[in-house]
């Protein structure tokens, strides 16, 4: 599906402005709609509150150990470093990789991303510009603000609240929303095509080959503990080790893109990172299923 929407993109049929598109879509119907669906019958326990804390603990981690392999270089590559290490791309990745496989380990990604995406949406600016010493202030109220704006944020804590108070959605309601879910992992998978970008400035080469090193060097420890050292259930463990391995999210591009980094230097690590993760989380997949 990737590869047919960067073919898409390549004969000249789409282009990037129609992976635009279909990311509006995305993030405000289909995305929310496999969150409503996925969450509507889970029985919140502690599995589920230990993941949401994982996705913060994680991402905590891995901007701490960015912000001292990358000490020597300017602000601007700490920076880069630091985002292009944290967050992990769910909702138009892993979430549409994982459920043809394992549809019953969906809720441990979503619980996963909720934790995930208050790092994304503010927490990790927060804690990045106070690791460089930045004088841009990144507050509380603009991280709130912001994930009350996020479409799929808000149907976490929708459902999350209504599954603690043990309130069923209406079945009509759900077919209606499973309709819509069912198209989210071919439209995310599609829209990761078109956005493909295999051109680099050879001067960007040797700092992308870097942050890419890092990032996936604390991936595959991570990964390794989770696998063989932290006593977890075969279902957690699975999701756990795939999502160590996952690429740099959205939020990643755009965050280092508004701190100075070039788009061509960032869409290429974004690429970049995609197809080392998409080898990585199908070896995975085929040696632990």
């Amino acid at each position: 599906m990737i590869f047919l929407g960067y073919l898409m993109k390549r004969i000249g049929l789409l282009n990037k402005a129609d992976g635009s598109m279909l990311s509006v879509i995305i993030v405000n119907i289909t995305l929310p709609a496999t969150v409503i669906v996925s969450l509507a019958n889970v029985v919140v326990s502690e599995t589920l509150f230990f993941l949401l804390i994982m996705g913060i603990i994680l991402n905590v981690l891995v901007i701490l150990i960015g912000s001292q392999v990358s000490k020597k270089r300017s602000v601007l590559e700490q920076k880069f470093q630091m985002y292009t290490m944290s967050g992990y791309n769910i909702g138009n990745f892993s979430l549409p990789f994982i459920q043809g496989f394992y549809p019953l380990a969906v809720p441990f990604l979503l619980m996963f991303d909720i934790g995930n995406s208050v790092m994304l949406t503010g927490g990790s600016t927060l804690l990045i510009d106070k690791m460089v010493g930045s004088k841009e202030e990144t507050t509380l109220k603009k991280i709130s603000l912001s994930l009350l704006k996020s479409a799929p944020f808000t149907a976490y804590l929708i459902m999350l609240l209504l599954r603690i108070g043990q309130v069923r959605l209406p079945v009509e309601l759900l077919g209606i929303l499973d309709m819509m879910a069912k198209a989210n992992g071919f439209l995310s998978m599609f829209m990761i095509g078109l956005y493909f970008e295999l051109r680099l400035p050879k001067k960007a080469l040797h700092l992308v080959k870097e942050v890419l090193f890092w990032r996936y060097l604390c991936g595959a420890v991570l990964a390794l503990l989770f696998a063989f050292v932290v006593p977890l259930s075969p279902l957690l463990r699975i999701v756990l080790v795939v999502l160590c391995l996952a690429p740099m999210p959205t939020f990643s591009v755009i965050n280092s893109v508004k701190a100075g980094m070039p788009e061509e230097t960032v869409g290429f690590t974004s690429s970049a990172s995609i197809l080392i993760s998409l080898v990585l989380m199908t070896i995975v997949m085929m040696l632990m299923g």
